[in-house]
Formats: structure tokens, sequence, C-alpha cells
């Protein structure tokens, strides 16, 4: 007797697989819920990570410049940079924001850019960012020992920078070392890359003294002064933080799309292009 083969029967209706789907279909994500968190709030939120959840500071490090290291390359694909295969300029602060940004610069090496990295004073977490430090030095990575005094040379130089100086615990004005450098990014007309909080805001506020960058990388959360980011590109790193946690902190955040690390997030000038035109053209 011949064995039947299962897989030449059709018990489904005609249409149903499509029906299941559309029924399995999560509901589109409403921007004009998104949650965007206090200071206090992004603090508790990372010690909650790091105490109840049994993260650790490197982890978290690790976790937020790989997500950072891929909005970059989804919003600046190195294949379509014009300057010198794809370099550019990676600025490290001397906090936690710091270390996400040597953690991005050596995953942006990883992906085919070729990073510079600027990291004048040492993190508070030095025996981290050492180690992070190390890492990139062993892929080749140069590190600057001065900062170009002339916008005009990052710009003839470099495809873009990752502003990675100040992250949701900066409160404004910017001191010592990096005024100067924040004065001399201001002027540059090659995108930056925002971690977090654009350099030279408070996590609750924008700040015209500050950089004004083209893409901002929220992490965990968007922080309450990104609702006044006006840049072209808004993504979201931040599929570590686990569900309790969202509900705990009851945090409106989007899905993120198949096994991606980071999510796009509507910005202002996005919203404003979606509205109807007045005229009726």
């Amino acid at each position: 007797m011949d064995r039947i083969s299962v897989n030449r029967f059709s018990f489904r209706r005609k249409g149903s697989h499509k029906k299941n789907k559309e029924e399995n279909a999560e509901p589109e994500f409403n921007f004009s819920t998104l949650s965007y968190i206090s200071q206090d709030e992004a603090e508790k939120m990372n010690e909650e990570l790091l105490s109840e959840y049994a993260f650790n500071e490197v982890q978290l490090l690790e976790l937020a410049g790989y997500s950072s290291a891929v909005a970059t390359a989804k919003c600046y694909p190195v294949e379509k940079m014009t300057r010198d295969n794809g370099a550019i300029l990676v600025c490290c602060g001397p906090g936690y924001n710091g270390g996400v940004g040597l953690v991005c610069a050596r995953h942006l090496k990883l992906f085919g850019y070729r990073p510079t990295v600027f990291y004048p004073v040492k993190s508070n977490m030095a025996s981290i960012c050492d180690s992070l430090s190390r890492q990139c030095e062993s892929l080749d990575l140069p590190f600057l020992s001065y900062f170009p005094s002339e916008s005009h040379l990052i710009q003839d130089s470099y495809n873009l920078v990752v502003d990675a100086l100040f992250g949701f615990r900066f409160k404004p004005p910017v001191k010592d070392t990096f005024a100067s450098v924040i004065e001399t990014l201001k002027k540059v007309e090659i995108p930056i890359c925002s971690v977090d909080v654009p350099s030279g805001w408070g996590a609750e506020s924008a700040s015209p003294d500050g950089l004004q960058p083209e893409l901002l990388i929220s992490i965990a959360a968007p922080k309450r002064c990104a609702k006044l980011f006006q840049g072209k590109f808004h993504y979201l790193g931040g599929r570590f933080v686990p569900r309790t946690l969202e509900q705990k902190f009851d945090l409106k955040l989007p899905p993120y799309p198949g096994t991606d690390c980071v999510v796009e997030l509507k910005t202002q000038k996005s919203t404003e292009d979606e509205k109807p035109d007045d005229t009726g053209e």
C-alpha cells in the first residue's frame, strides 16, 4: 500500500491563512501615547536594572552601545558615505554616555565603518572604560590627542559625528574641556547622532546652546527633552528593558520589529509632514 503524504492535502479553507495572520497582527502603535521619562525616572529605572534585575554596568553599556551603532548604521549606511571609506568621529564624555560611545565605536568598526575616537577625560567608571578603550585599540581605532579647533577640519575628514558626550544625568551648562568641543560641533555641517540626550541639553528640556542632532538614539525610554527634538531620525534602543519594569513605570513604548534591537520613533518633523495639506492640494 502506498504511503499517503499529508503534505499533498490541504484542510484549510482558501484565504483562511491570510485571515489568521491579520487577526494575530498587533494593532499599530499610537505614537501620541508614547512615554517620555524624567531624569529621576531614568535614574530609578537604571537602579532597578542593576539591582532587581541583576544587570551589571558592563552589560548595560554594551546593550546601549550596540543599539546606538545599529541605529546609526540604519540611518547612514556605510556604502553611501563619500569621505574616506566610512570615516566617522565618535566623541565620548567622562561619564556613562562616554562608555556607551566606546562600545558604539567598536561595533561601528565591526560593521565596516572607520571610527576615530575622541575621549579626552577618563570616565568615573575608570576600570570599565579602560577595558572598553583597550577593546577599541585592539581593533586599531585611532584616538585623537586633541580636538580640531576648526569645524571645517571635522566636516572635511568625517561623514558624521556620534555625540556620546553627556547623557541623562547631565545638568547644563557645559563646563571646562567640553565647552569648546560643543561650540565647534555646533558649526559642523555633517550629521550629528546623539546618544540618549543631545549634549548640552538637560534630560527634561532642550537647550539652544546644546547640539542640534539629525539623529537621536533614546536608550531604554525617551527622555522628556526628546519631545522638543526637531531632527530627522529618532530611534529607541531598549529591547533589554523587562516587560515588568515597563509596567511598573507605566511606560507606553512601541514594539520592536522582528529581531531588531531598535525601533524607529516618529519625530516632530515626521508628524508635521503627515499633517493634511490645508490647501487641499
